[in-house]
Parts: C-alpha cells; sequence; structure tokens
C-alpha cells in the first residue's frame, strides 16, 4: 500500500531540556535561543509600506459584497493620521480607547494607531453591548479601563450600550463620523510619539473572564506581541518562504484573533481578510462564500468552526478546490478537536488535492500573548499541545495529582490593570505565571514526545465515595463522543456518588432537532460510554439535555463560546436536582441503572 503524501511545511524543531526537581516539579525548555525581535510591533507596518507598498494587507466585503481593501502603503497613512487624532486628545494607557465593535477595517487602523503612537487601546467584546441584556460587564469593564474615547462601528445597532455604560462625558465615535478621526495628517508629534514606543509600553488591553465572572484586564506590553511573532515564526518557518493569506473569524478581542492572527499577517507581510461569518446557523454561509473565493495558506479555527464548515466542504466540490489549492497548515485552539473531525479534513484533502494537510495546535492564554507551547512536529492527535516554544521557560508543578503548567519569558503579562490582588495571586515565588491547567506527558519516558491537556485543576472534585474525578479529560472524551452534535458538557456530581451530565447542543447541527428527537440520538452514545467506562470516577450514569444555550449575563459562557463549569452548576442548580431525582423524568437520559 503506497503511503500517503502529506504537503511539505517546514516547521521548526521539537526539542526540549528537562530539569526534574526533588519537590516533584519539572522544568522544561527549547535548547535553541530566541532570535531578536522588533521594540514595537508597528515597525512590521512601515517596513512593509516601503518594501511591498502596493501589497493588500487587509481586506473586508462592502456593503454591495465586494471586496475592499488596504495596501500596506495605504494602512500606514491612515494610522498616521488616526495617530494624530488620538494624540490631539490626549489618550493614553490611563485614558485608553475602547472598542466596542467586531472584527473590520476601521478597527485594525485605530488598533494599529494605538500602538504607534504608544496609547493603549482595548477591544471590547461585542456580546457585552448587543447580547447581554443588563450590560452589567461592559459596566464593570469600562469603570475598569476609564477611557478617553469610545468608538463603535454602528450607531444604532450600539446606542442602548452606550446609553447604559459609558460614563457620562466620555466622547463617544461612531462609525458614521469614523472619517472625521483622518481630517489631519500625521505630522512631527506622531513621529515624536512613535520614537518613544519601547519593549514596555502597554499595546493594549485584552479582557478575559475567570471563574467569578468579572473580566480581567490583561496587560499587553510590545515586548509580549513581537517575542511571541518571533516565537511564533520559529515554531513554523515556512511563514518566511511566502506572505501568508488568511480568511478569519477569530474575534480581534482575544488573543488568538488579534495578537496571533492579526499580529501573524502583519509581521511577514501578508494579507488578512476579514471573515464576517461565523459557526452558527447564518452566519456560517458567509464564511462558505468567502472560502469559495479565497484559498488560505493557513487556516485557524476553533474546533466548532471545523464542525460547522465540514458539511458544506463535503457537498461543494469548489469550496473543497478553493480551500485546499494552497493549504499549508490546519490550526485549531481553544478547545481539543473531536478526532472524527480531524480524521475528516484528512480524508477531504486526500480525495481533493492527493495530500494529506498536516495538523497543528499549542496552548497558550491571554497571559502569554498566546502562544506558549506548539506541536514543532504537527500535531499526533487531537489533544496534544505539543512543546515549549523557543525563549519560554516551563514549569510543571505538582498540584494535587496533577501537574499545573505554568510559564515565564519575555511573552508573559506583567499583570492586570488596576487589579493587584489579581496580579499577586497569579505569579508563584519564582515569577511563573500559573495557567491553572493541567498537563500530562504523551510517554513520560520520552519528553520529545510533548504534553496533552488534562484538564482544570481547579474543576476536579470528589465523589461522596472519595474517588476523585478528573473533569476536562472526561468532558473531553464525552464531546468527542458526542461529536458532532454536542457543543460541551457539564460534569455534575460533587457531593454524590454518581456521575451526571448537562448536555449543551451544538445548535449548528441540532437546528432541525427537538429535545426528543436529539435525546433518541445521544441515548446511545452515552450507554456506550457506561459500558466502556473504567468506575465510577469516568461513568456518566444520567444526562440531560439543555434547552436554553447558556447565559454571558449569568457567566455561564464566554463570548468565544467557552463554558463555565463553575457558573453553569450554581446557575442551574434546580436542573441539577432534577438531574439526580427519582424515579428520573422522561427528559433525562439514564445510561446506567
Amino acid at each position: 500500500m503506497r503511503p500517503e503524501r502529506v504537503r511539505e511545511v517546514p516547521l521548526g524543531t521539537a526539542d526540549v531540556e528537562a530539569e526534574r526537581r526533588a519537590d516533584g516539579s519539572i522544568l522544561l525548555r527549547s535548547p535553541h535561543a530566541l532570535a531578536a525581535f522588533p521594540a514595537k510591533l508597528t515597525e512590521r507596518l512601515a517596513h512593509w509600506a516601503q518594501a511591498a507598498p502596493t501589497r493588500r494587507f487587509i481586506a473586508q466585503r462592502g456593503a454591495d459584497g465586494a471586496w475592499r481593501s488596504l495596501s500596506y502603503c495605504e494602512a500606514q497613512v491612515r494610522v498616521r493620521a488616526l495617530a494624530q487624532a488620538l494624540l490631539d486628545r490626549g489618550l493614553s494607557s490611563e485614558r485608553p480607547l475602547v472598542i466596542l465593535s467586531d472584527n473590520d477595517i476601521e478597527h485594525a487602523l485605530l488598533a494599529l494607531a494605538c500602538m504607534h503612537v504608544g496609547i493603549a487601546y482595548a477591544p471590547v467584546s461585542s456580546a457585552y453591548s448587543l447580547v447581554s441584556t443588563d450590560h452589567a460587564k461592559l459596566k464593570y469593564v469600562l469603570g475598569l479601563l476609564t477611557p478617553g474615547l469610545v468608538y463603535a462601528a454602528d450607531g444604532a445597532r450600539f446606542a442602548k450600550a452606550v446609553a447604559a455604560a459609558v460614563p457620562a462625558g466620555t466622547e463617544v465615535v461612531f462609525g458614521e463620523g469614523f472619517a472625521a478621526l483622518e481630517a489631519r495628517a500625521g505630522g512631527a508629534a506622531v513621529d515624536a510619539a512613535h520614537a518613544a514606543v519601547g519593549p514596555d509600553t502597554i499595546a493594549k488591553f485584552l479582557l478575559t473572564s475567570g471563574s467569578t465572572g468579572q473580566p480581567k484586564a490583561v496587560i499587553n506590553t510590545q515586548r509580549m506581541l513581537c517575542s511571541n511573532q518571533q516565537m511564533i515564526t520559529q515554531a513554523i518557518p515556512s511563514l518566511l518562504r511566502e506572505p501568508p493569506v488568511l480568511v478569519d473569524w477569530l474575534p480581534w478581542n482575544h488573543t488568538a484573533g488579534a495578537n496571533h492572527n492579526l499580529g501573524l499577517v502583519l509581521n511577514h507581510g501578508g494579507t488578512i481578510y476579514i471573515d464576517e461569518g461565523k459557526p452558527v446557523p447564518g452566519l456560517i454561509e458567509k464564511t462558505v462564500r468567502n472560502l469559495r473565493e479565497v484559498g488560505p495558506t493557513i487556516y485557524f479555527n476553533v474546533p466548532r468552526g471545523y464542525e460547522a464548515l465540514l458539511p458544506f466542504l463535503r457537498d461543494d466540490a469548489e469550496l473543497r478546490k478553493t480551500f485546499f489549492s494552497r493549504l499549508g497548515l490546519l490550526q485549531y485552539a481553544a478547545a481539543v478537536l473531536p478526532q472524527p473531525i480531524w480524521h475528516a479534513y484528512e480524508e477531504l484533502a486526500l480525495a481533493t488535492c492527493g495530500e494529506r494537510i498536516r495538523w497543528i495546535t499549542g496552548y497558550g492564554a491571554t497571559e502569554t500573548a498566546p502562544a506558549a507551547m506548539f506541536t514543532s512536529s504537527g500535531a499526533m492527535r487531537a489533544g496534544s499541545v505539543g512543546l515549549p516554544v523557543d525563549g519560554v521557560q516551563m514549569k510543571l508543578a505538582p498540584v494535587g495529582d496533577k501537574l499545573e503548567a505554568r510559564f515565564r519569558g519575555p511573552n508573559i503579562t506583567p499583570g492586570y490593570w488596576r487589579q493587584p490582588d489579581l496580579t499577586a495571586t497569579a505569579f508563584d515565588e519564582e515569577g511563573y505565571y500559573r495557567t491553572g491547567d493541567a498537563l500530562r506527558f504523551v510517554n513520560p519516558a520520552e519528553p520529545r514526545q510533548g504534553f496533552e491537556f488534562d484538564g482544570r485543576t481547579t474543576e476536579d472534585f470528589k465523589l461522596t465515595t472519595g474517588t476523585w474525578v478528573s473533569v476536562g479529560p472526561l468532558r473531553a472524551k464525552i464531546n468527542s463522543a458526542c461529536s458532532p452534535l454536542v457543543q460541551d458538557v457539564v460534569i455534575t456530581g460533587h457531593d454524590r456518588d454518581r456521575l451526571g451530565a448537562l448536555v449543551f447542543p451544538n445548535m449548528v447541527v441540532c437546528k432541525d432537532l427537538d429535545a426528543t428527537a436529539l435525546r433518541a440520538r445521544l441515548a446511545p452514545v452515552f450507554e456506550r460510554l457506561a459500558r466502556e467506562s473504567t468506575g465510577s470516577s469516568t461513568r456518566i450514569v444520567r444526562a440531560m439535555i439543555m434547552e436554553t444555550p447558556p447565559s454571558i449575563d449569568a457567566s455561564e459562557v464566554t463570548d468565544k463560546g467557552s463554558i463555565n463549569q463553575r457558573a453553569v452548576l450554581k446557575s442551574r442548580a434546580a436542573l441539577v436536582e432534577r438531574l439526580y431525582a427519582e424515579p428520573p423524568g422522561a427528559e433525562i437520559i439514564v445510561a446506567c441503572a
């Protein structure tokens, strides 16, 4: 049998040095040094404006459906003009720019203008304005940041949120007034401010939701952004071979979409096509249209995005042809990709272009800018996260029976803005950032094989029998087995003798199924999982389908779709009681007596 061909794309080396300490902790780092990197990210904009002035930098569909775009030279001129307007308003880290709306060309220009002259900005999830009903999180965020200017693309859509949450006296600019910000060309003041920007200058504040529900403002410095881009380059040296082309929807209020993806394009003089689609019914079709026209060289998405796109790829030959035409790598992040989805893309690539496209992934957080680990030799299977990237020191610290991943390096945040207590507890006595995530060796005897995600150290609990339940791996196993019908599950059983699950359906896949039909589809899956379980710590005996989606106001879900286990259990305590009631109701999937 002839071996399958793999599309050749250069990747970094998979090397690691490990030191085991007497206290049970393990220190790991790459033996390869991190090369020099710029002092400020917008040096790269200036570079490409000179080296490739007419190359397309960013594109977005206009109201007529056609692509509107900016070259690197055009972007540089507009960034300087906007920077002048922001300097004229006296903005700073203490009075930053806050952007309420989603990815668009104007958002990118404002962000770059801020960073160009050392003004901090904060992109806020549009869900805080448009999905939330009480705007409590938005009020909290604006109170924490004290903005000097607030921007939103659409005055009509954001008017209610602005009225409810923006402090009185704060200047607000909507998209309709954007042109006025560019009225004056950037001059000597812009040059002087740019020259003063250094590695420790605050570039932005990125908001991340903790387990308590209130957002934290993660300080992102120029050193973090620029060093992490060099780390990514050394992990994916193919980026140096040709400018990357991205078709990307990942939001810029998150580190993956902004720091990783948009930063990667800017660093390497590539092109980003803003995808206004999302992996939900009614919007995934926009993604399909874009990918039918533009073939990416590297594709980034979350597992739910790959699941939503898959049926379209299977049914549309034109889409498949364009999508795989020059695709070098598939990268997923934010959650474990179900193995069936992994295999499906491999099979489609082989059938379409005769080559398998290599999957890559890694591990990171908002506090790590984000790349801290990477599967430099390609991911071996879903769930692997690779090894520390060049320039990062990693510590695995014993926490109970798990190993918590901790990191130190130039890409690590100095802390949380105006939240000193949270900053103090985020780092250990040696200055390593505590992630709260556990990792395990793929093969303890061979560290070069890397690591796999082993759940959150704070999610695990004991049954009344004293048996520990490792929540993260169990959730991943259930999600994979129930794919593509299930978005995520929450494990129940704290202070009980049996495990249960609250099941959140994948609304893209299940849009035509009612609860009864979905229970019929999932019951055999939970029965099989129960039969295959190894004991009470892995056996789900009952499951209940959630008929209402997770609530952002109740902190059950982040705006990027990650489920907060503790918040769900708290807000849906009555449903947990129904799950365990005797006899079980008709709405309960009973997997094991």
